[in-house]
């Protein structure tokens, strides 16, 4: 593990011994600032690199992740980046991506005590209460899983266009478009929802026809 642990500190020099190769003004580039035009929020799990994914540069994304891409209203961490990607960066686009197989959703399905993650996975079992009748009439298993999963995703992006953050930005015309996506690890394809909210009256035309 030690020998593991140093090879992380190798790879970084040899990660920039290459990049310096190919641009040797690549880091005095990135350390002029940012200004991403998106702001991504992911699930943490390792599996799911926002920026390799997409084919994004550093400096491009701006990137929040927690389990199971959550847009929780009492989550003060996500809101200060969601606040500081709006309101300082300017992005034009916030991205909710969950991924097909998520271990976040997948625990949410069930009634095992896992520990404190059982107080944040709350609020997906929330997302499965609100649309029990579609997934409760799926008998396939995985399909029921990977459309919970889905469903995850439209409700958070519903989440993200009611804070307060968002609807100030909507009242004073800036231009903000939110997504949902997932991702499928067992093929590297997103799939995009077709959710896109642009304003509140997307947003009221979305809620009424679901997703």
């Amino acid at each position: 593990m030690e020998n593991y642990y140093k090879s992380l500190l190798d790879n970084n020099k040899a990660w920039v011994a290459e990049t310096l190769e190919k641009d040797a003004s690549y880091f005095d580039n990135l350390a002029k600032g940012q200004q991403p035009p998106v702001l991504w929020i992911g699930c943490a799990d390792s599996r799911v690199p926002a920026n390799q994914i997409i084919g994004a540069q550093p400096g491009e994304v701006f990137v929040h992740r927690n389990i199971a891409n959550m847009v929780i209203h009492s989550d003060i961490n996500m809101l200060s980046v969601l606040d500081y990607a709006v309101n300082v960066l300017k992005v034009k686009h916030v991205i909710v991506c969950g991924h097909y197989g998520c271990g976040g959703v997948q625990t949410a399905m069930t009634n095992k005590q896992v520990g404190i993650i059982d107080n944040w996975i709350r609020h997906i079992k929330d997302v499965y209460r609100f649309h029990k009748d579609e997934l409760n009439a799926i008998s396939n298993e995985q399909e029921r899983f990977d459309r919970f999963v889905e469903l995850n995703v439209f409700e958070q992006v519903q989440d993200l266009a009611k804070t307060s953050i968002i609807q100030n930005a909507w009242e004073r015309k800036q231009e903000i478009h939110l997504h949902g996506w997932v991702y499928g690890i067992n093929n590297g394809i997103i799939k995009d929802l077709d959710i896109t909210l642009r304003d509140n009256h997307s947003l009221e035309v979305v809620d009424q026809v679901g997703v």
